[in-house]
């Protein structure tokens, strides 16, 4: 039975992933999860200096899901190339790294630092709705999105996964953007913008006011824009949006994913990642399927 898949002619030992900013590099989670039966550890996003995030509170739970308004907080290139990769490499699992940034030249100096070390692949976050810089417009105008895709790859030198921002009007003309500009592969979705008020204190739940809504609440929306990009572009596909389960992650590999990433479960079950790995045996025996690329877009 083969669960192997390739994305941007790297062999992952599995599909399964963890979503960026659920899952820090694995430190944590490492006392639960054995990360060598992961298919790659996704990392926090990391920038060229240390960033401190938006105020406190910046998580609050809504129903089926969460809202965070984090701000990509993180300690910066420097302490991550010196701690954070050298932890990783003692696992067999494929390490991307997310990369965030405010300006073009903030990615471009992060993707250039990492083009020297071990890493297998970098996932580029130009959609977090959290942060009130450039980013969230990258993600959200193609032509933008086209651009900094264009210029990064001009400097990567490992693969690059573009993550799509879903607070567009069509996600699949942000897809063909990156596709069109040399992205190797995209990922989505990132959170939808949402917002909770707490009626008793007649304030906002966040600080920021607004914050990046996930969790099970997501899923139906991610599967839908997940199928409609494995429609529209050639180029492979990591799906995510509230996936609780085997079943969860199966359903996006039907819609045209290669593989999936798996957030914010991890806070309430921090088991579930190599849970799903085991979800997927178990199916594929079930159905008698030997290869695991033969449920990869098998909904048309």
């Amino acid at each position: 039975m083969n669960t192997k898949v390739k994305i941007a002619g790297i062999e992952f030992q599995n599909p399964v992933m963890t979503a960026s900013g659920t899952f820090g590099s694995g430190m944590e989670y490492s006392e639960f999860v054995d990360l060598n039966r992961l298919g790659a550890v996704v990392t926090k996003g990391v920038a060229n200096v240390p960033w401190p995030g938006n105020p406190t509170p910046r998580v609050t739970e809504v129903y089926g899901g969460m809202l965070n308004a984090i701000g990509l907080q993180n300690p910066g290139i420097d302490v991550f190339i010196e701690r954070d990769i050298p932890f990783l490499k003692q696992y067999d699992t494929k390490i991307i790294v997310n990369v965030c940034g405010k300006t073009v030249e903030d990615y471009v100096a992060v993707v250039e630092r990492l083009g020297d070390t071990e890493i297998d692949m970098m996932e580029i976050n130009v959609s977090c709705p959290n942060v009130k810089e450039g980013a969230i417009a990258f993600g959200q105008k193609a032509d933008c999105l086209y651009d900094i895709t264009a210029e990064l790859k001009k400097h990567a030198k490992q693969p690059i996964m573009m993550k799509l921002s879903p607070n567009v009007t069509d996600i699949t003309e942000m897809a063909r953007a990156a596709e069109a500009a040399g992205a190797d592969a995209i990922s989505l979705i990132n959170t939808l913008t949402g917002m909770k008020i707490d009626i008793h204190r007649r304030c906002f739940a966040l600080a920021n006011k607004t914050g990046g809504m996930s969790g099970p609440a997501i899923k139906p929306i991610a599967v839908r824009m997940v199928y409609q990009c494995a429609n529209a572009v050639k180029i492979p596909i990591v799906g995510m949006g509230g996936i609780a389960n085997a079943e969860d992650a199966i359903e996006f590999l039907m819609a045209g994913a290669t593989a999936v990433s798996v957030g914010a479960m991890n806070f309430i079950n921090p088991y579930t990642t190599t849970e799903i790995v085991d979800g997927i045996e178990e199916y594929m025996k079930q159905y008698g399927i030997e290869d695991v690329n033969e449920l990869i877009g098998a909904v048309k």
